[in-house]
């Protein structure tokens, strides 16, 4: 709990914990939890709507060990940036894309790789930011902000749909935020550490 203390004094870590809230809110919250009902009302059937989760499972596994390929060469603020910001723009197309076959399947490859792709280069920030011995229990508490981002999304997409009658403002919302957690990641500054290691005991 020391190191979360000392971990939530520092903007580093709110920008991580926010952008991984993003994470959580945009996959297992929303889309995996209201795809299929969200195809469902626009004339999907359920096994049809439950095959687009099954193929972004096979493309997930592709963008995650790609993800990691990039994560180790290139800028992960930018990568995370560019995650983000295909995955908003992705839950914006999503209601105006007349939900056609190909279309759906456009989405899902997108979606696929896309879906935990941001997690090698959140990790790297949070050691880079708070070191080799801290960062992993920084990470720690950085996806607890992934859960509690995938409950608010789950019930935020059930409320909206009980009070619209649809999916639609769910997702473009649930897309903007994608698009601000793009933002929020050009922000992330590792360049210096967050805060000083601790001091090991002799």
């Amino acid at each position: 709990l020391n190191t979360l203390r000392r971990a939530a004094g520092t903007r580093v870590f709110w920008y991580l914990f926010a952008t991984f809230f993003v994470c959580g809110f945009t996959t297992n919250g929303l889309v995996g939890t209201h795809l299929i009902a969200f195809c469902g009302d626009m004339g999907i059937g359920e096994v049809q709507a439950a095959g687009l989760l099954s193929m972004m499972g096979i493309f997930d596994l592709i963008g995650t060990t790609l993800s990691g390929w990039l994560t180790d060469r290139f800028d992960p603020r930018k990568l995370l940036g560019v995650y983000y910001a295909v995955r908003g723009l992705s839950l914006i197309y999503l209601p105006y894309s007349g939900f056609s076959a190909t279309s759906l399947i456009i989405f899902a490859v997108l979606y696929g790789l896309d879906w935990i792709a941001t997690v090698p280069p959140t990790l790297r920030l949070a050691n880079e930011a708070f070191g080799d011995r801290s960062g992993p229990i920084v990470f720690g508490w950085i996806v607890a902000g992934h859960q509690v981002g995938a409950a608010a999304a789950a019930a935020f997409g059930g409320t909206m749909r009980e009070l619209q009658g649809n999916y639609e403002l769910a997702f473009l919302i649930a897309g903007m935020t994608g698009i601000a957690a793009a933002c929020i990641s050009l922000l992330i500054n590792t360049t210096k550490p967050a805060f000083e290691p601790e001091p090991q005991a002799a």
